[in-house]
């Protein structure tokens, strides 16, 4: 306790002490002002990702169809620029097989074979088989011999002149698509 007592009054007098004491006259006191200007030249360059601009060909659904069309669709882009077309197309060997697999199911047999001897593969086949195409509703030897004497009825192969023997839808595709064509090198010139 007498420990205790001794050191609360080295306390006191520490502190009495520093209480008392002033400045002085004498010490240097500094007061400091900065004043700064900052010029700045930055040159950047902002590149912007965007997602590229695009054509999109539309889609011609002729799965699970008993339609005998065929879809032709096309897109082109560029960067100013975008045109997309489709259309759809009639194959007619399709709509042949068509018509006589439906004459066929209708008990309709000759006439089955008759439109499919339109076709000169299957007429000369048919021929090369020993059994003619049908003729005017005859059948077999009497069906080859007028078949022989009229060979002018006689399916050909098609002149493959291409421009005359296309169609004008074709025609017109063909047309159009030269044009967007050359639309789009003009725009890239």
């Amino acid at each position: 306790m007498l420990r205790q007592l001794g050191l609360l009054v080295v306390m006191i007098f520490i502190a009495t002490a520093s209480l008392g004491q002033e400045a002085p006259e004498d010490v240097i006191k500094t007061d400091n002002v900065n004043t700064s200007t900052v010029d700045s030249t930055a040159t950047s360059t902002t590149t912007v990702k965007s997602p590229p601009p695009s054509a999109i060909a539309p889609s011609i659904n002729s799965a699970n169809s008993d339609l005998c069309t065929v879809g032709i669709s096309g897109a082109v882009q560029t960067q100013i620029l975008g045109i997309s077309a489709g259309k759809t197309v009639r194959d007619m060997n399709c709509e042949k097989l068509k018509n006589a697999k439906t004459l066929y199911d209708m008990g309709m047999k000759v006439a089955a074979v008759s439109v499919m001897c339109q076709d000169p593969r299957v007429f000369d086949a048919m021929m090369d088989a020993g059994t003619p195409c049908p003729y005017d509703g005859m059948i077999g030897d009497a069906a080859k011999a007028a078949w022989i004497a009229d060979s002018d009825r006689q399916p050909e192969e098609p002149q493959k002149n291409i421009i005359r023997d296309m169609e004008d839808d074709t025609k017109s595709t063909l047309l159009g698509g030269g044009f967007v064509g050359s639309l789009l090198l003009l725009l890239l010139l």
